[in-house]
């Protein structure tokens, strides 16, 4: 079985939204967490969605599902007070329906410019790998401080990527690790970082072209400008 854990349960204090979360920020009349789960609802590799939520949002996400036709998601969990909590619920809300070598894709709600061709080669990275980290080259050096004040190294450009999702694995190796952070006390970024502190092995995926993650004012801006032109290109054949 492969499912998808889809965590959205932050508040967005980056975006200086008054009215609503920055996942149900509308564009177009749709609110871009439906952008991003209709990627794993029409994906025919996808066989249940967990989605993580903020707790006061969860009856409104449930109205969005049903108004959407989105027919996946199995089950809705309150978030925690950070991205590593809310993915931990998430997991250990799975685990009745999910084996060890099960499949789980985790991703952001609020990165919603992926494609049907990054869910499937995740999958199968997973299969042949063990793991798939979604990831991109970066375009400027990169610079390493210490002190926020002095830099004592630049690694070399080639070899530097950003981390990006989904970030895919077989759900008993990840879930056991987000075991081992919570008794250990560790709060990671995300879950190749908490792979990256207990060894475990992790492979690369390349990612989408564009594949932003809406948290700040201006990410929503640039957002609607790249949705506009894919949708450009469909119309006219640009």
């Amino acid at each position: 079985m492969v499912a998808a854990l889809i965590f959205a349960g932050g508040a967005g204090r980056r975006m200086s939204s008054r009215s609503k979360p920055k996942q149900f920020l509308e564009m177009h009349g749709k609110p871009i967490i439906i952008y991003t789960l209709e990627h794993f609802e029409y994906h025919n590799g996808i066989d249940n969605i967990t989605v993580v939520c903020l707790a006061e949002w969860i009856k409104e996400l449930e109205g969005l599902l049903k108004r959407y036709g989105i027919t996946k998601v199995v089950r809705i969990v309150p978030g925690g007070e950070t991205g590593h909590d809310s993915i931990y619920n998430g997991l250990a809300a799975m685990k009745d329906l999910s084996r060890d070598k099960d499949i789980v894709l985790i991703h952001d709600g609020v990165r919603p410019l992926i494609n049907a061709e990054l869910i499937s080669a995740s999958i199968e990275a997973v299969k042949k790998y063990g793991s798939a980290v979604t990831v991109e080259a970066v375009r400027e050096s990169v610079v390493r401080s210490r002190d926020g004040e002095n830099i004592f190294d630049v690694p070399p450009r080639n070899q530097m990527y950003v981390a990006k999702a989904p970030q895919t694995f077989y759900f008993g190796d990840i879930f056991k690790l987000y075991k081992k952070a919570e008794e250990d006390g560790v709060k990671t970024i995300d879950s190749s970082h908490l792979c990256s502190i207990y060894h475990m092995p992790m492979h690369m995926v390349q990612s989408t072209k564009n594949n932003l993650k809406i948290t700040e004012p201006a990410d929503f801006y640039v957002y609607r400008a790249l949705y506009e032109a894919m949708e450009g290109q469909q119309i006219f054949g640009l």
